[in-house]
């Protein structure tokens, strides 16, 4: 287990983005649900990473479902504010923000201190707790006066209150979230996509900072929506069709890692997980099947001769590896 920040909050190295619980682009049922996490606890892991905005409140229903066979003591959960569920109509789907479900919500950008305790009210009442460990602040890339004036001191109350174990910010970006971690007194930020195989751009400021001011770094993205896990034409980057560039870079390496006896999928997960800024990486798994290749990945040794012939290569900078 790893402590963030300067919290009492510990996760483990690996762990479970529940966003794939929401209908992430396909639906699942609620026992495949159930058999991922249940997997998931099998191989040791014990941090779920979840939010209203996963499928409309669906991931956090589903995984608070999952977890009531365990003893709250022994796992760790984050959600998320800044997104909160208002009432709709319920016709039509929600499709158009990526989730296969019934648009019974409409989601409200809220950074305000009251939205935020209504919106962590609503969590827990979808996931079946009396508390979460930690609270991101959920892309606030376009409200960043309300989330550093109003949202981010709302978390720090709650955290002094007791009401939370650790605060933060998750982004797909890494300026905000190096202004948080200088500016404020956060104790991790959730980055996806932006320290990976395919695009390193944490490494230049985020991840030095966050390691200079002993703040911890949960990793999101580290397959790049699927590029990384499996390189194909019709594979995904950053959660849009990936453009051929991104997948010849891809599949290069895929070749490069099977030469050396080892997988495109456990080169990106050692890669991402190598910084000692990085307390946790968390890939989202959709089915029992996908969490246990994750694990067996994660555990994989990645041989020093393929980071070597990346670098060499010009697949990976020569100050990136590994090895």
């Amino acid at each position: 287990m790893r402590r963030l920040g300067h919290s009492g909050v510990e996760v483990t190295p690996l762990g479970f983005g529940a966003a794939a619980l929401g209908n992430l682009y396909t639906p699942l049922d609620d026992e495949q649900a159930h058999d991922a996490v249940r997997a998931a606890w099998q191989r040791g892991i014990r941090y779920f990473d979840t939010a209203p905005h996963y499928g409309l409140g669906l991931s956090e229903r589903r995984l608070g479902a999952a977890l009531r066979a365990y003893d709250r003591a022994d796992y760790t959960v984050s959600t998320k504010v800044g997104r909160r569920l208002g009432p709709a109509d319920g016709t039509g789907d929600d499709l158009a923000h990526g989730f296969a479900v019934p648009a019974t919500h409409r989601r409200v950008w809220d950074f305000t201190a009251d939205g935020i305790r209504r919106t962590l009210e609503a969590s827990l009442n979808r996931l079946g707790l009396d508390r979460v460990d930690v609270v991101y602040l959920h892309d606030p890339d376009d409200h960043a006066e309300q989330a550093f004036r109003e949202g981010y001191p709302a978390l720090e109350k709650l955290r002094a209150e007791g009401v939370v174990g650790a605060i933060g910010a998750g982004m797909n970006q890494t300026g905000m979230l190096t202004r948080f971690v200088r500016d404020t007194d956060v104790d991790v930020v959730l980055c996806a996509g932006r320290h990976t195989l395919l695009d390193q751009s944490a490494g230049t400021e985020l991840l030095p900072t966050a390691a200079e001011h002993g703040v911890s770094v949960v990793l999101g993205g580290v397959f790049n929506s699927g590029l990384l896990a499996d390189p194909r034409p019709e594979s995904t980057y950053d959660y849009t069709p990936a453009p051929p560039e991104a997948l010849n870079r891809a599949l290069r390496m895929k070749a490069v890692a099977e030469r050396h006896g080892t997988t495109l999928r456990a080169a990106a997960l050692a890669f991402s997980a190598a910084h000692p800024a990085v307390a946790c990486v968390l890939p989202g798994p959709r089915s029992a099947a996908e969490v246990h290749d994750c694990a067996d990945q994660f555990a994989a040794p990645v041989p020093p001769e393929f980071w070597q012939e990346l670098r060499e290569s010009g697949l990976l900078p020569r100050q990136e590896g590994l090895a």
